[in-house]
């Protein structure tokens, strides 16, 4: 059975995918796309690795 952290990441990876399928078919958003992909595989990677670590950002309360 998965755990809450392996589906977190799983869900991530795919809004990772998302963003890029979006960018690859709007030109005009391409980079924002990539960066945003590219911050959801990073959390991603945090979850999976270790799920109950600090975020090393700061918090900016919300």
């Amino acid at each position: 059975m998965a755990t809450n952290a392996i589906l977190a990441g799983k869900l991530l990876r795919n809004a990772a995918k998302f963003f890029r399928d979006i960018g690859g078919g709007t030109p005009q958003i391409a980079d924002q796309m990539e960066q945003n992909a590219r911050t959801y595989e990073i959390v991603a990677d945090w979850v999976e690795t270790d799920p109950t670590a600090e975020s090393p950002v700061g918090d900016d309360g919300a």
